[in-house]
């Protein structure tokens, strides 16, 4: 029996936090503990967390990764001490395609937002001193402020993140509580979360210039080849559309969309028209390269309905009922960046969103709603206002909350990237 020269490539093993931020899970590292050659943008890179997350699968379960084979936990991201005044930390987010060899760094996640303050406290990314006085001396808990650029979309976030004086009178966040957010099943600390100027003040947050637009569908498989939707960058750019044109009533759960693969391809067709008439893509073949951007999602007035746990959700608890599309599937809650989208859409009067909330019959502008998703409701709020004849989202903000799962090393072949 001879003994084989069998060649292979060990592992490597990086340091990596697994926290989930409101309804999604993502990998975070520290920019300077990645590999010298994936702490820049590019090939390497991508390629290490593809492989980190256990993409590309054309089985779609990520099981040799820590991806979880659904867009809510397909995801990473990489935190690093902020050089820019007032800030603390930057943040960038990737959305990892789970069936192809892409990571798609064009926008935000905004529930995982909620988990970046905390997880830059705990690497030790934001000042010390900041963290101890975010504590009176006379308390035993209180909230730290974490700055955050968000480098995707250049955008500052604000994180009241919670804390508490541990063991020696250690200052630590917070992660349990009395918090509960509809799609996540245990309760947490509550973490509220702001979205400063979300739209450049250079741009239209309606990039077509109107509040809503006759959206060409034809070839889309509609029963009309014209809809009304409302097209709008705030967050990530989103087009909203009335449930009962896609043939909805609003109160749809995954199994109703994910399991009709001709329904997906119909809404995919939509969704890349949509791209076009924002001005993102030239041409809908785009798209394909895009999914992130935009989202696609559809809007209805309040009405009541079982939530995917079974919980009852009452039309008198919200204003109106929001369902949308994330990386090709409804997403079982709603996505954090879709959240802003909804908050600075509703609180602008005028939108097919503000129209659905019942801000057409209201005297004053909308400044908070709370809308039905798949998994229950969500609060929000927002400040819009024109300048110079241009609608501009001030700030927009909400509550999630946030815990680590894991904190460790990840292992990854050495030949992978």
């Amino acid at each position: 029996m001879t003994e084989s020269n069998q060649i292979f490539s060990p592992q490597i093993s990086v340091p990596a936090t697994y926290m989930r931020g409101g309804t999604s899970k993502g990998t975070f590292f520290k920019l300077s503990d990645l590999p010298e050659r994936c702490q820049v943008a590019g090939k390497a890179r991508d390629n290490f967390l593809l492989r980190v997350v256990g993409s590309p699968d054309p089985y779609g379960k990520q099981i040799d990764g820590l991806g979880n084979g659904s867009s809510s936990t397909s995801k990473t991201v990489i935190l690093s001490a902020s050089d820019r005044s007032d800030h603390d930390v930057n943040y960038l987010f990737g959305q990892v395609n789970i069936a192809k060899p892409m990571i798609d760094w064009a926008g935000n996640c905004g529930n995982l937002t909620a988990a970046v303050g905390a997880c830059a406290i705990n690497m030790g990314l934001v000042d010390a001193d900041k963290i101890a006085n975010s504590i009176d001396d006379n308390a035993d808990c209180g909230i730290c402020e974490v700055h955050i650029w968000q480098e995707n979309i250049g955008k500052t976030i604000i994180a009241h993140v919670p804390v508490y004086k541990g063991a020696q009178g250690k200052v630590q966040v917070q992660e349990t509580g009395d918090f509960e957010l509809d799609g996540v099943t245990f309760p947490a600390a509550e973490v509220k979360i702001e979205f400063i100027d979300p739209v450049d003040s250079s741009s239209d947050m309606f990039p077509t210039g109107n509040l809503v637009d006759d959206f060409d569908v034809s070839g889309c498989g509609l029963e009309t080849d014209s809809v009304k939707a409302t097209f709008i960058s705030a967050g990530i750019p989103t087009i909203f559309m009335h449930a009962e044109d896609l043939g909805f009533t609003g109160t749809e759960l995954q199994a109703d969309i994910n399991s009709d693969s001709n329904l997906l391809a119909k809404l995919e067709k939509i969704r890349a028209k949509g791209g076009v008439a924002m001005g993102l893509f030239q041409d809908i073949s785009e798209a394909q390269t895009s999914q992130h951007i935009p989202k696609l999602a559809w809007v209805a007035p309040a009405q009541s309905y079982n939530a995917s746990s079974g919980k009852s959700v009452d039309a008198d608890e919200i204003d109106l009922v929001v369902r949308a599309m994330s990386m090709g599937q409804l997403h079982h809650a709603m996505m954090g960046t879709a959240a802003v989208a909804i908050a600075a859409a509703a609180t602008t009067q005028g939108t097919l969103v503000n129209k659905a909330a019942g801000g057409s019959q209201s005297t004053k502008q909308l400044s908070e709603v709370r809308f039905g998703h798949p998994s229950g409701t969500l609060l929000v709020g927002g400040k819009t206002e024109q300048v110079d004849g241009r609608w501009q989202a001030k700030k927009v903000s909400m509550s999630r909350s946030a815990r680590r799962i894991m904190a460790g090393e990840v292992f990854v072949p050495a030949d992978a990237f």
